[in-house]
Protein backbone atom coordinates (compact mmCIF):
# COMPACT_ATOMS: atom_id res chain seq x y z
CA UNK A 1 0.00 0.00 0.00
CA UNK A 2 1.08 3.48 -0.64
CA UNK A 3 -1.67 5.24 -0.51
CA UNK A 4 -4.60 5.50 2.43
CA UNK A 5 -7.83 6.13 0.81
CA UNK A 6 -9.82 8.26 3.77
CA UNK A 7 -13.79 8.96 3.89
CA UNK A 8 -14.56 11.58 6.26
CA UNK A 9 -17.81 12.86 7.93
CA UNK A 10 -17.54 15.98 9.18
CA UNK A 11 -16.40 18.80 7.51
CA UNK A 12 -16.70 21.85 10.27
CA UNK A 13 -14.09 22.77 12.63
CA UNK A 14 -12.02 19.37 13.05
CA UNK A 15 -13.03 18.45 9.50
CA UNK A 16 -10.93 21.59 8.32
CA UNK A 17 -8.24 20.57 10.86
CA UNK A 18 -7.89 17.08 9.67
CA UNK A 19 -8.47 17.71 5.57
CA UNK A 20 -5.33 20.25 6.39
CA UNK A 21 -3.59 17.41 7.66
CA UNK A 22 -3.85 15.22 5.07
CA UNK A 23 -2.99 17.59 2.50
CA UNK A 24 -0.04 19.05 4.88
CA UNK A 25 1.41 15.68 5.29
CA UNK A 26 2.91 14.50 1.86
CA UNK A 27 4.63 17.81 1.69
CA UNK A 28 6.75 17.69 4.90
CA UNK A 29 6.56 14.15 5.58
CA UNK A 30 7.30 12.71 2.23
CA UNK A 31 8.31 9.28 3.56
CA UNK A 32 4.81 9.02 4.88
CA UNK A 33 2.08 6.69 3.52
CA UNK A 34 0.40 9.47 1.01
CA UNK A 35 -3.21 10.35 2.61
CA UNK A 36 -5.78 10.05 -0.64
CA UNK A 37 -8.18 12.03 0.28
CA UNK A 38 -11.53 10.61 -1.59
CA UNK A 39 -15.04 11.26 -0.18
CA UNK A 40 -16.23 14.04 2.42
CA UNK A 41 -19.73 13.49 4.14
CA UNK A 42 -22.14 16.05 5.39
CA UNK A 43 -26.00 15.69 5.93
CA UNK A 44 -26.29 19.42 4.20
CA UNK A 45 -25.82 18.82 0.27
CA UNK A 46 -24.82 21.92 -0.49
CA UNK A 47 -22.44 22.77 2.18
CA UNK A 48 -20.55 19.87 1.74
CA UNK A 49 -20.15 20.34 -1.41
CA UNK A 50 -18.56 23.76 -1.11
CA UNK A 51 -16.60 21.78 2.18
CA UNK A 52 -15.16 18.91 -0.19
CA UNK A 53 -14.36 22.02 -3.24
CA UNK A 54 -12.43 24.19 -0.24
CA UNK A 55 -10.85 21.64 1.50
CA UNK A 56 -9.56 19.60 -1.38
CA UNK A 57 -11.80 16.31 -1.59
CA UNK A 58 -12.51 14.35 -4.87
CA UNK A 59 -16.11 13.77 -4.17
CA UNK A 60 -18.94 15.28 -1.76
CA UNK A 61 -21.64 12.45 -0.53
CA UNK A 62 -24.48 13.27 2.23
CA UNK A 63 -24.93 9.32 3.46
CA UNK A 64 -21.95 8.23 5.67
CA UNK A 65 -23.60 4.08 5.10
CA UNK A 66 -22.75 4.93 1.65
CA UNK A 67 -19.33 6.12 2.52
CA UNK A 68 -18.45 3.16 5.09
CA UNK A 69 -19.53 0.56 2.82
CA UNK A 70 -17.12 2.27 -0.59
CA UNK A 71 -14.47 -0.64 -1.45
CA UNK A 72 -12.39 2.35 -2.48
CA UNK A 73 -11.90 3.24 1.11
CA UNK A 74 -9.39 2.67 3.72
CA UNK A 75 -10.00 4.49 6.64
CA UNK A 76 -13.36 6.31 8.08
CA UNK A 77 -12.41 9.56 9.94
CA UNK A 78 -15.24 10.44 11.96
CA UNK A 79 -15.57 14.11 13.22
CA UNK A 80 -19.19 14.58 13.28
CA UNK A 81 -20.78 15.71 16.94
CA UNK A 82 -19.99 13.13 19.79
CA UNK A 83 -23.77 11.20 19.45
CA UNK A 84 -22.58 9.68 15.69
CA UNK A 85 -19.70 8.75 16.92
CA UNK A 86 -21.06 4.85 18.22
CA UNK A 87 -23.42 4.43 15.25
CA UNK A 88 -20.04 4.85 12.51
CA UNK A 89 -18.10 3.51 14.23
CA UNK A 90 -19.38 0.40 14.61
CA UNK A 91 -20.24 0.35 10.92
CA UNK A 92 -16.58 0.91 9.69
CA UNK A 93 -15.66 -2.07 11.99
CA UNK A 94 -18.00 -4.01 11.22
CA UNK A 95 -17.13 -3.25 6.86
CA UNK A 96 -13.30 -3.84 7.68
CA UNK A 97 -12.32 -0.12 7.51
CA UNK A 98 -9.50 1.71 9.94
CA UNK A 99 -11.30 4.37 12.11
CA UNK A 100 -10.02 7.85 13.23
CA UNK A 101 -12.24 9.56 15.69
CA UNK A 102 -12.28 12.55 17.27
CA UNK A 103 -12.80 12.46 21.04
CA UNK A 104 -14.43 12.25 23.14
CA UNK A 105 -14.63 8.49 21.76
CA UNK A 106 -18.40 8.05 22.93
CA UNK A 107 -21.37 9.54 24.74
CA UNK A 108 -20.99 6.81 27.87
CA UNK A 109 -18.20 4.17 28.77
CA UNK A 110 -20.60 1.64 27.84
CA UNK A 111 -20.50 2.77 24.33
CA UNK A 112 -17.17 3.31 24.34
CA UNK A 113 -15.92 -0.07 25.40
CA UNK A 114 -18.53 -1.56 22.59
CA UNK A 115 -16.54 0.39 19.75
CA UNK A 116 -13.25 -1.03 21.36
CA UNK A 117 -14.21 -3.99 21.26
CA UNK A 118 -15.86 -3.98 17.96
CA UNK A 119 -12.80 -2.87 16.59
CA UNK A 120 -10.50 -5.52 17.91
CA UNK A 121 -13.09 -7.99 17.18
CA UNK A 122 -12.56 -6.94 13.33
CA UNK A 123 -8.96 -6.59 13.65
CA UNK A 124 -8.78 -2.99 12.09
CA UNK A 125 -6.47 -0.40 13.39
CA UNK A 126 -8.31 2.61 15.35
CA UNK A 127 -7.04 5.89 16.74
CA UNK A 128 -8.48 8.37 19.05
CA UNK A 129 -7.93 12.50 18.17
CA UNK A 130 -5.87 13.60 21.46
CA UNK A 131 -3.31 16.03 19.25
CA UNK A 132 -2.16 17.86 22.46
CA UNK A 133 0.23 14.98 22.69
CA UNK A 134 1.53 16.00 19.34
CA UNK A 135 3.08 19.43 20.33
CA UNK A 136 7.07 18.82 20.31
CA UNK A 137 7.17 20.61 23.70
CA UNK A 138 4.65 17.92 25.07
CA UNK A 139 6.50 15.28 23.68
CA UNK A 140 9.43 16.65 25.57
CA UNK A 141 7.90 16.94 28.89
CA UNK A 142 7.00 13.25 28.23
CA UNK A 143 10.91 12.39 27.66
CA UNK A 144 11.62 14.42 30.39
CA UNK A 145 9.38 12.10 32.60
CA UNK A 146 10.09 8.82 31.36
CA UNK A 147 14.16 9.39 31.73
CA UNK A 148 13.73 10.20 35.58
CA UNK A 149 15.18 13.77 35.03
CA UNK A 150 12.05 15.09 36.99
CA UNK A 151 12.47 12.69 39.58
CA UNK A 152 9.74 10.94 41.52
CA UNK A 153 6.64 12.54 40.49
CA UNK A 154 4.48 14.10 43.13
CA UNK A 155 1.68 16.69 41.50
CA UNK A 156 0.36 17.23 38.10
CA UNK A 157 -2.38 20.11 37.54
CA UNK A 158 -3.87 20.98 34.74
CA UNK A 159 -6.08 23.79 33.94
CA UNK A 160 -8.06 24.10 30.32
CA UNK A 161 -10.02 27.81 30.03
CA UNK A 162 -11.80 29.03 27.80
CA UNK A 163 -14.40 32.39 27.33
CA UNK A 164 -16.36 31.83 24.37
CA UNK A 165 -19.71 31.03 25.65
CA UNK A 166 -19.13 33.59 28.38
CA UNK A 167 -22.40 35.83 27.32
CA UNK A 168 -25.73 34.54 28.56
CA UNK A 169 -27.13 35.41 25.21
CA UNK A 170 -25.06 32.71 23.70
CA UNK A 171 -26.77 30.40 21.55
CA UNK A 172 -27.65 26.98 22.29
CA UNK A 173 -25.01 25.36 20.47
CA UNK A 174 -24.76 20.88 20.15
CA UNK A 175 -21.91 21.14 22.59
CA UNK A 176 -24.52 22.51 25.07
CA UNK A 177 -27.14 19.70 24.48
CA UNK A 178 -26.09 16.49 27.04
CA UNK A 179 -27.93 13.96 23.99
CA UNK A 180 -25.63 15.39 21.79
CA UNK A 181 -22.18 15.74 23.42
CA UNK A 182 -22.30 13.82 26.41
CA UNK A 183 -21.02 16.37 28.76
CA UNK A 184 -19.85 20.62 28.52
CA UNK A 185 -16.63 22.03 29.86
CA UNK A 186 -15.58 17.94 31.10
CA UNK A 187 -15.82 15.77 28.21
CA UNK A 188 -14.84 18.87 25.75
CA UNK A 189 -11.50 20.28 27.36
CA UNK A 190 -11.12 18.09 30.64
CA UNK A 191 -11.23 14.98 28.35
CA UNK A 192 -7.88 16.73 27.24
CA UNK A 193 -6.67 17.02 29.88
CA UNK A 194 -7.08 13.74 30.89
CA UNK A 195 -5.85 12.28 28.41
CA UNK A 196 -2.41 14.29 28.92
CA UNK A 197 -2.17 13.09 32.49
CA UNK A 198 -2.56 9.35 31.06
CA UNK A 199 0.26 10.41 28.67
CA UNK A 200 2.72 12.10 30.69
CA UNK A 201 1.62 10.61 34.23
CA UNK A 202 -0.11 7.31 34.12
CA UNK A 203 -3.55 5.71 34.96
CA UNK A 204 -5.67 7.68 37.70
CA UNK A 205 -7.64 5.52 40.16
CA UNK A 206 -9.44 8.07 41.96
CA UNK A 207 -10.99 11.21 41.86
CA UNK A 208 -13.61 13.59 43.26
CA UNK A 209 -15.23 16.35 41.62
CA UNK A 210 -17.59 19.15 41.68
CA UNK A 211 -19.37 21.39 38.31
CA UNK A 212 -21.78 23.99 37.80
CA UNK A 213 -24.14 25.30 34.87
CA UNK A 214 -24.09 29.02 35.14
CA UNK A 215 -26.44 29.67 32.42
CA UNK A 216 -29.28 27.51 32.18
CA UNK A 217 -31.16 28.67 29.46
CA UNK A 218 -30.15 30.12 26.18
CA UNK A 219 -31.40 31.10 23.08
CA UNK A 220 -31.92 28.41 20.21
CA UNK A 221 -29.28 28.18 17.44
CA UNK A 222 -30.37 29.18 14.14
CA UNK A 223 -26.67 28.49 12.46
CA UNK A 224 -23.57 26.96 14.09
CA UNK A 225 -19.80 26.72 12.78
CA UNK A 226 -17.11 25.33 14.39
CA UNK A 227 -17.37 27.48 17.76
CA UNK A 228 -19.18 30.25 15.92
CA UNK A 229 -23.16 30.45 16.36
CA UNK A 230 -26.33 32.98 15.26
CA UNK A 231 -29.78 32.99 17.21
CA UNK A 232 -32.75 34.48 15.54
CA UNK A 233 -33.89 37.65 17.10
CA UNK A 234 -36.64 37.05 19.87
CA UNK A 235 -36.64 33.44 19.16
CA UNK A 236 -37.56 30.40 21.45
CA UNK A 237 -34.80 29.32 23.96
CA UNK A 238 -33.78 26.15 25.71
CA UNK A 239 -32.22 24.49 28.35
CA UNK A 240 -28.46 24.12 28.75
CA UNK A 241 -28.29 20.37 29.65
CA UNK A 242 -24.36 20.17 30.34
CA UNK A 243 -22.24 21.34 33.31
CA UNK A 244 -19.99 24.94 32.19
CA UNK A 245 -17.20 24.10 34.66
CA UNK A 246 -16.02 21.18 35.93
CA UNK A 247 -12.89 20.94 38.07
CA UNK A 248 -11.46 17.48 39.81
CA UNK A 249 -8.77 15.87 42.20
CA UNK A 250 -7.18 12.98 41.26
CA UNK A 251 -5.07 10.53 42.93
CA UNK A 252 -3.06 8.53 40.26
CA UNK A 253 -2.13 4.40 40.90
CA UNK A 254 1.91 5.25 40.86
CA UNK A 255 1.17 7.48 44.39
CA UNK A 256 0.98 11.34 42.35
CA UNK A 257 -2.16 13.48 43.09
CA UNK A 258 -3.74 15.64 40.70
CA UNK A 259 -6.04 18.41 39.76
CA UNK A 260 -7.69 19.16 36.82
CA UNK A 261 -9.93 22.44 36.09
CA UNK A 262 -12.17 22.79 33.10
CA UNK A 263 -14.63 26.00 32.38
CA UNK A 264 -16.10 27.70 29.28
CA UNK A 265 -16.19 30.83 31.64
CA UNK A 266 -12.74 32.14 32.52
CA UNK A 267 -13.35 35.56 31.04
CA UNK A 268 -9.78 36.39 28.89
CA UNK A 269 -8.86 32.84 27.59
CA UNK A 270 -9.19 32.61 24.50
CA UNK A 271 -7.89 28.97 25.33
CA UNK A 272 -5.28 28.17 28.03
CA UNK A 273 -4.55 24.52 28.02
CA UNK A 274 -1.52 24.31 30.22
CA UNK A 275 -0.33 21.72 32.57
CA UNK A 276 2.61 21.50 35.52
CA UNK A 277 4.54 18.71 36.66
CA UNK A 278 6.19 18.67 39.99
CA UNK A 279 9.08 15.79 40.64
CA UNK A 280 11.41 15.07 43.48
CA UNK A 281 14.34 16.53 40.71
CA UNK A 282 12.44 19.11 39.39
CA UNK A 283 9.33 20.71 37.11
CA UNK A 284 7.77 21.49 34.20
CA UNK A 285 5.13 24.04 33.00
CA UNK A 286 3.17 23.94 29.73
CA UNK A 287 0.75 26.53 28.01
CA UNK A 288 -0.72 25.40 24.54
CA UNK A 289 -1.31 29.30 24.05
CA UNK A 290 2.84 29.33 23.90
CA UNK A 291 2.71 26.09 22.74
CA UNK A 292 6.22 26.18 20.99
CA UNK A 293 7.47 26.68 24.64
CA UNK A 294 8.51 24.48 27.67
CA UNK A 295 9.25 25.69 31.05
CA UNK A 296 11.95 23.27 32.91
CA UNK A 297 13.54 23.66 36.22
CA UNK A 298 15.66 21.37 37.45
CA UNK A 299 16.92 21.09 41.40
CA UNK A 300 20.52 20.01 40.28
CA UNK A 301 21.20 24.08 39.13
CA UNK A 302 23.83 25.65 40.96
CA UNK A 303 21.40 28.34 43.61
CA UNK A 304 22.27 31.06 41.89
CA UNK A 305 21.22 30.28 38.71
CA UNK A 306 18.00 27.94 40.06
CA UNK A 307 14.55 28.94 38.12
CA UNK A 308 12.46 28.16 35.54
CA UNK A 309 13.91 28.47 32.22
CA UNK A 310 12.22 28.65 28.86
CA UNK A 311 12.92 25.81 26.48
CA UNK A 312 12.05 26.91 22.92
CA UNK A 313 11.21 23.45 21.22
CA UNK A 314 11.73 24.34 17.72
CA UNK A 315 15.38 23.08 17.53
CA UNK A 316 15.55 19.91 15.20
CA UNK A 317 16.38 17.78 18.37
CA UNK A 318 12.92 18.13 19.28
CA UNK A 319 10.32 16.17 18.38
CA UNK A 320 9.31 16.72 14.67
CA UNK A 321 10.76 19.61 14.19
CA UNK A 322 13.30 18.66 11.38
CA UNK A 323 10.51 18.64 8.92
CA UNK A 324 9.44 22.22 9.60
CA UNK A 325 11.29 25.59 9.67
CA UNK A 326 14.84 26.70 10.38
CA UNK A 327 15.09 26.90 14.95
CA UNK A 328 12.80 29.58 16.46
CA UNK A 329 10.72 29.78 13.98
CA UNK A 330 7.41 29.02 15.15
CA UNK A 331 4.67 26.16 14.46
CA UNK A 332 0.88 26.24 15.80
CA UNK A 333 -2.36 24.60 16.26
CA UNK A 334 -2.87 23.11 12.92
CA UNK A 335 0.70 21.06 12.94
CA UNK A 336 -0.24 18.86 16.15
CA UNK A 337 -3.32 17.50 13.85
CA UNK A 338 -0.29 16.86 10.81
CA UNK A 339 1.60 15.17 13.68
CA UNK A 340 -1.33 13.14 14.23
CA UNK A 341 -1.73 11.93 11.16
CA UNK A 342 1.87 11.19 10.54
CA UNK A 343 1.03 8.54 13.19
CA UNK A 344 -1.73 7.32 11.39
CA UNK A 345 0.09 6.86 8.18
CA UNK A 346 3.27 5.06 9.80
CA UNK A 347 0.71 2.42 11.85
CA UNK A 348 -1.16 1.59 9.12
CA UNK A 349 2.11 1.29 6.74
CA UNK A 350 3.71 -0.97 9.54
CA UNK A 351 0.62 -2.67 10.54
CA UNK A 352 0.62 -1.75 14.30
CA UNK A 353 -1.85 -0.22 16.05
CA UNK A 354 -1.33 3.61 16.51
CA UNK A 355 -1.38 5.82 19.43
CA UNK A 356 -3.41 6.97 21.17
CA UNK A 357 -6.10 4.77 19.79
CA UNK A 358 -9.93 3.52 21.54
CA UNK A 359 -8.43 1.72 24.81
CA UNK A 360 -7.01 5.40 25.92
CA UNK A 361 -10.66 6.27 24.56
CA UNK A 362 -12.33 4.25 26.81
CA UNK A 363 -9.31 4.97 30.10
CA UNK A 364 -10.49 9.09 29.52
CA UNK A 365 -14.71 8.26 29.54
CA UNK A 366 -13.87 6.08 32.34
CA UNK A 367 -12.05 8.75 34.28
CA UNK A 368 -15.34 11.42 32.87
CA UNK A 369 -18.17 9.15 33.85
CA UNK A 370 -15.99 8.61 37.58
CA UNK A 371 -16.09 12.50 37.85
CA UNK A 372 -19.86 12.98 36.75
CA UNK A 373 -20.82 10.76 39.52
CA UNK A 374 -18.60 12.17 42.12
CA UNK A 375 -19.80 15.77 41.23
CA UNK A 376 -23.40 13.83 41.60
CA UNK A 377 -22.85 12.07 44.74
CA UNK A 378 -20.43 14.58 46.48
CA UNK A 379 -17.64 11.75 47.24
CA UNK A 380 -14.56 10.13 45.87
CA UNK A 381 -15.32 7.56 43.11
CA UNK A 382 -12.76 4.88 41.96
CA UNK A 383 -11.82 4.40 38.39
CA UNK A 384 -12.28 1.14 36.56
Amino acid sequence: MNKLRIGMIGYKFMGKAHSNAYRSLPMFFPEALKPEMKAICGRNGEAVRQAAAQLGWEEAVTDWRELVAREDIDLIDINAPSDAHKEIALAAARAGKHIFCEKPLALSLADSREMLEAAEAAGILHMIGFNYRFSPAVKLAKRLVDSGRLGKIYHFRAWFLQDWILDPEFPLVWRLQKDVAGSGSLGDLGAHLIDLAHFLVGDISEVIGMSETFVKERPLAAEMTGLSAKAGAGGPRGPVTVDDATLFMARFKDGALGSFEATRFAAGHRSTNAFEINGSLGSVRFDFERMNELEVYFTSDEEDVQGFRRVLATDPVHDYAAAWWPPGHTIGFEHTFIHEMLELSNAVETGRQPVPNFRDGVKCQAVLEAVERSAAERRWIEVH
